[in-house]
């Protein structure tokens, strides 16, 4: 019987093509989407919170599309290439214009409406601005948070185009919304942020509960210290490398 010679790939074959990391924004677009879900009964309080541990922890796209397999059917989860729903524009001419704190505190959230220029003021104050669901009054809406001595959160929706200015004076604004502009042609915050000895926060997406707060922390301290200990690794590995080199 004739011996047979083991099969090897042909030479020109193509390697596999590595799978698409996740991004910031990726893991935060299938959370909100699992705390929908969560939300009106689909999931379980022990599904989601399991759900959102795994979609934090992801580290491919393919590992968060698996997540949100079972919710395609119902219309929760977005179908590739389609993102959260619009934020919805009222050309009516109404809306909250302004949003003052004097040595106290404003919080909206909810369904409101932002008129199509609006201010916040705090003055030795806070305010919280949770604009996750809130309805634009135009389709270019600029909103102007001013903080002197004070502190100012602010929430965007998941999918919304947010243009960021910021002027700190012995202050610090901390933005971080991701992709700036992730629909083209869709309706335009613009954010102009001056603190003056005070800060504003920038988000996107819901607010998150504790729980997933620490987890985040917890993930975010664990990433620092796999890039510190791999640091530590290469200032050690160079020297070596180095006297090799001149033996």
């Amino acid at each position: 019987m004739a011996a047979t010679e083991p099969e090897h790939p042909a030479s020109g074959a193509s390697p596999a093509v590595p799978a698409l990391r996740a991004s910031d924004a990726d893991r935060e677009r299938v959370a909100a989407v699992l705390r929908e879900a969560g939300g009106d009964g689909r999931l379980t309080v022990d599904e989601l919170d399991e759900r959102l541990d795994a979609a934090y922890a992801a580290v491919t796209r393919a590992d968060l599309a698996t997540l949100t397999l079972d919710l395609v059917a119902t219309g929760v989860a977005h179908p590739a290439g389609h993102g959260p729903r619009r934020v919805p524009v009222v050309r009516d001419g109404g809306g909250s214009r302004w949003m003052v704190a004097v040595m106290g505190a404003v919080d909206r959230g909810g369904v409101w409406r932002l008129a199509r220029r609006a201010t916040s003021i705090s003055v030795m104050g806070g305010t919280d601005l949770d604009l996750t669901r809130v309805e634009l009054g135009a389709q270019e809406v600029r909103l102007t948070v001013l903080c002197v001595m004070g502190g100012a959160d602010v929430r965007v929706p998941d999918g919304m185009n947010v243009v960021v200015s910021s002027v700190g004076i012995m202050g610090a604004n901390d933005v971080r919304i991701g992709e700036a502009t992730p629909d083209p042609g869709g309706p335009t915050l613009h954010l102009r942020l001056v603190s003056v000895m005070g800060g504003t926060n920038v988000r996107r997406g819901p607010r998150r509960s504790r729980r997933e707060r620490r987890e985040q922390r917890e993930l975010e301290r664990r990433g620092r210290e796999q890039e510190r200990r791999e640091r530590d690794e290469q200032d050690r590995d160079g020297p070596r490398h180095g006297r090799l080199g001149h033996g």
